[in-house]
């Protein structure tokens, strides 16, 4: 599985980072990673940069033993726990660390999430309605489609998944149940999605990606991930994010704008000094995968890379 995986965008990743991780001396940095998956980008930072110390974040149980035994051979200079990357300041309490030097971002499903038939995640293998990726979660996509009502499914596909046939696919899956695999889903988009809409991309895509993000709260947990990844860090650090769809990229250069704005009243001569920016943005709007790493990784092409800096404490 290690050797399967490619981290999307790693040498920008590393090259945003560089500036905050590359130190002189023995002088020790920290960075975040909030979604360490298989370890791919904290295996590649501990590696470049030898003062670094690594705290990773999942929710995923496979994805911590997995990732704990990739990065085991970096002694005492990586911990990986099992957590949801809205719970990165109760971890950092936890170990004692106030402030962070980077937190690094990549939202969405894994590449083991995706590469594991059993977990329900792919609309294009036969298997469970899952798509947990806590395991130990108590909401599936099988209850979501099951016992959610009409209406709600319909809010469910057009919130999360932007699917402008969301009322249709809805009432084709109450007709259907009980859905017992992703097979009977992929079978209720097609019937409600009409035929002259099928010709671009599969159908299920946006279905699969609503249900996914609401049975792991996945917008909920980001929108209260964010404002602590920017408190924790120091003066100085960066916060790097690798979204894969409109709603994550949107949340974030929502939150990254807002630090990066003064908060003065329009008009004043002069910008206070608690109402100037505390975020600087290194990246001009969102950057994207370059064609040569699209076509060694195709999971990269829809990856927008957003970064900051923090100037100051936040007033």
């Amino acid at each position: 599985m290690e050797q399967r995986h490619v981290p999307v965008a790693l040498p920008r990743v590393l090259e945003l980072l560089t500036p905050v991780l590359l130190t002189p001396g023995d002088q020790e940095t920290v960075m975040v990673d909030a979604t360490t998956g298989l370890g791919g980008h904290s295996a590649a930072v501990l590696q470049r940069f030898p003062n670094a110390q690594v705290v990773g974040l999942d929710r995923d149980p496979q994805a911590v033993a997995a990732a704990t035994e990739r990065l085991g051979g970096f002694k005492d200079r990586a911990r990986v726990v099992h957590a949801r990357y809205d719970q990165m300041s109760e971890v950092l309490d936890d170990l004692h660390i106030d402030r962070v030097d980077a937190v690094l971002f990549d939202l969405g499903v894994s590449s083991m999430q995706i590469d594991e038939p059993d977990r329900g995640f792919a609309y294009s293998r036969t298997a469970p309605l899952d798509m947990r990726m806590d395991t130990d979660a108590e909401l599936t996509a099988d209850e979501v489609l099951n016992t959610y009502s009409q209406s709600d499914l319909a809010r469910v596909l057009w919130e999360y998944g932007e699917e402008r046939f969301a009322r249709r696919i809805a009432r084709e899956i109450v007709a259907r149940r009980p859905l017992r695999t992703s097979d009977d889903l992929v079978a209720a988009v097609e019937a409600g999605v009409p035929a002259a809409a099928r010709r671009k991309g599969h159908p299920a895509k946006r279905t699969f990606q609503a249900i996914r993000i609401e049975v792991n709260g996945e917008l909920a947990s980001l929108a209260a991930a964010l404002p602590q990844a920017l408190r924790r860090l120091r003066p100085g650090g960066r916060i790097v994010v690798l979204s894969y769809h409109s709603l994550e990229d949107k949340m974030v250069k929502q939150a990254l704008r807002r630090g990066a704005e003064h908060s003065a009243p329009a008009g004043l001569p002069v910008i206070p000094a608690d109402s100037r920016p505390w975020l600087r943005l290194i990246t001009r709007g969102s950057e994207v995968a370059s064609e040569q790493e699209i076509a060694v990784n195709p999971r990269a092409r829809s990856v927008r890379i957003r970064a900051a800096e923090k100037l100051r404490e936040a007033s």
